[in-house]
């Protein structure tokens, strides 16, 4: 909520006294109350940057064998392509990460951030989708179908691919889920309604990630069963009228979900492009973000070291693929505004450093 200016009251006339404004609590009640979704969205994000930030185990990546023994199958022979699918990445992330600064100076940043929003959402979705494409063009998977690329990301998570701060999943019916790699998770039922208030340890933050796991799932399963039975071709009848079913048993939500297979880091973060462009018809959660009164800059924060996590974990395994010259010439060839930008940062501090650790484990 933007604040008022306040205004001295030696500065005022004295015989006109300052007087608080009414307040029309009709008024704060709804904006409160239209609050309450955003500020859950808002918690789930912040409750996966606090898990990462907690386990800080992006160099553990270097004892993996999955790692270290990764070598991609002719990457260096597809570098064209990685560049690109590399440039739209770091773009993404570029234009995510530039947004407040680009408010700096201005009185209101935070309706600025509150109002870019719109785009902000599907840039940090994007940058994620473009290097997770990268990593899986290095195994000469090359797809650019979402859906296809979601259900080989979970595939990898569940390989163990990605470290523990992103590498948890759920899987099963819904009313049925199994989250695994969260331990705390099984205290989300003894839990029950989650407050409104941030996580403030790790075991609230996975509680809160599991949570987003599972309203994540749901959401997925409850558009397939739509997207299913609307079509009489592919509808789920009963076996004994043969007339489409209306209501599902746990039979039915089996078959959807070993077709919806894995929900990982990447269905959640999916909810950003959801919320801009709901192709399915869903709820617009960009538009719980309009008139709240969440905290806009932590959100953005929580993005941005989200995405920079992620796509961390991706161009190490790239650069591993490649080599770390050939991954240097890749990053040489950016334009002024990314190489000299988070993007060599990066390479200096984490890509190269992680290929030199997992080298040592090797040796």
């Amino acid at each position: 909520m933007r604040e008022t200016t306040n205004v001295s009251r030696a500065s005022m006339p004295t015989q006109m006294p300052v007087q608080p404004a009414p307040v029309d609590e009709n008024w704060r009640t709804d904006v409160q109350r239209k609050s309450i979704p955003a500020q859950v969205f808002l918690n789930h994000f912040f409750a996966m940057d606090y898990h990462i930030q907690h386990q800080n185990d992006l160099f553990d990546l270097a004892k993996f064998p999955i790692f270290r023994q990764f070598g991609g199958l002719g990457a260096a022979d597809r570098q064209s392509v990685l560049e690109k699918l590399l440039l739209n990445s770091w773009s993404a992330e570029y234009a995510l990460r530039i947004t407040p600064v680009l408010n700096d100076r201005s009185a209101d940043s935070e309706q600025y951030l509150q109002s870019s929003l719109h785009w902000t959402f599907p840039q940090a979705y994007y940058s994620i989708l473009f290097s997770a494409r990268a990593f899986l063009a290095t195994q000469n998977i090359n797809v650019s179908n979402e859906e296809l690329i979601r259900k080989r990301i979970g595939n990898m998570v569940v390989r163990g691919h990605y470290p523990a701060s992103v590498g948890y999943y759920a899987l099963g019916p819904i009313n049925s889920y199994r989250i695994q790699r969260l331990p705390m998770a099984k205290r989300m039922a003894e839990a029950g309604r989650l407050d409104l208030n941030l996580p403030s340890r790790n075991t609230s933050a996975q509680i809160e990630v599991a949570q987003f796991l599972k309203t994540t799932r749901d959401q997925r399963i409850k558009a397939l069963r739509n997207a299913v039975q609307k079509n009489p071709k592919t509808a789920i009848r009963s076996a004994r009228t043969g007339e489409i079913l209306q209501k599902f048993g746990p039979e039915q939500y089996k078959v959807l979900a070993r077709q919806i297979g894995y929900t990982t880091y990447f269905d959640m973060l999916s909810r950003l492009r959801i919320s801009s462009a709901s192709p399915n018809g869903g709820p617009r959660e960009i538009e719980r973000f309009v008139d709240s009164e969440v905290d806009v800059r932590l959100f953005h924060q929580s993005l941005v070291s989200i995405v920079a996590h992620v796509n961390s974990i991706h161009e190490a395994y790239i650069a591993k693929a490649l080599g770390i010259d050939r991954y240097r010439q890749l990053v040489a060839k950016l334009p002024t505004y990314l190489q000299e930008s988070f993007v060599r940062e990066r390479l200096n501090t984490v890509i190269e450093p992680l290929l030199v650790a997992a080298s040592a484990e090797e040796n």
